[in-house]
């Protein structure tokens, strides 16, 4: 482990120097197993927020009530420790990294999206991007700045934000966001991506183009 910080309430980013690591594709996740002394091993799949080309992998884990994994790593993990991981994974919820992309996500489901963000920069082609996130507060917000300073429209559901009241994200909000020839990604909780994909498809995007990650108890990438 080599770096360990505590930004958002309730949640730890991790920094990790993986051997004998393979490159990973922006949208791809690792899984993080834990054994007890007992023998008694749990596995969580993680998101992974770091870019390819960056020398560490970074995750991004929220403290889910009753969590198995995500309570010792929030809680209990410190820069030195060791981790048993495997990955990249996943090939489905993947950025080509030449087409454009609309990305909505629901609070941490934002982490895949760094992953896509911080490419795009390297890349020099962040103008393929279109961001919408949407969290409870600001605070509870990971990568708050980054995502602001990228452009990305944040929609907070229990806080007004300038002159925007506490609310849900809307067509309006995600109408001037959709181009022609998007691939639409859509991360968070089951209730926030199955609500934010119909959206998009009420909106004219074609269901096809749409591809929806979940993430919570069940041990889905978050």
């Amino acid at each position: 482990m080599a770096g360990v910080r505590r930004p958002v309430p309730r949640s730890v980013q991790l920094r990790l120097d993986v051997e004998d690591r393979v490159d990973h594709l922006p949208g791809q996740h690792y899984v993080v197993r834990l054994t007890a002394p007992d023998g008694y091993t749990a596995q969580r799949s993680y998101s992974v927020a770091s870019a390819p080309g960056d020398p560490l992998v970074e995750l991004f884990v929220e403290r889910l009530p009753d969590g198995e994994v995500s309570t010792h790593l929030a809680d209990v993990v410190e820069p030195g420790d060791q981790l048993e991981v495997r990955g990249p994974i996943g090939g489905w919820f993947v950025w080509d990294q030449v087409s454009p992309a609309l990305l909505v996500a629901g609070g941490s489901g934002v982490v895949p999206f760094l992953s896509m963000l911080r490419t795009a920069r390297a890349l020099g082609r962040t103008d393929l991007l279109r961001i919408a996130v949407s969290a409870r507060t600001r605070e509870e917000l990971p990568y708050a700045d980054e995502l602001e300073a990228a452009g990305a429209l944040v929609v907070l559901t229990r806080e007004a934000r300038g002159i925007r009241p506490a609310g849900r994200l809307t067509a309006a909000d995600l109408v001037p966001l959709i181009e022609p020839g998007q691939t639409a990604y859509v991360c968070g909780s089951g209730p926030f991506a199955e609500a934010a994909g119909q959206l998009l498809v009420e909106l004219g995007v074609d269901p096809a183009d749409v591809r929806v990650e979940r993430f919570g108890p069940s041990g889905g990438p978050a």
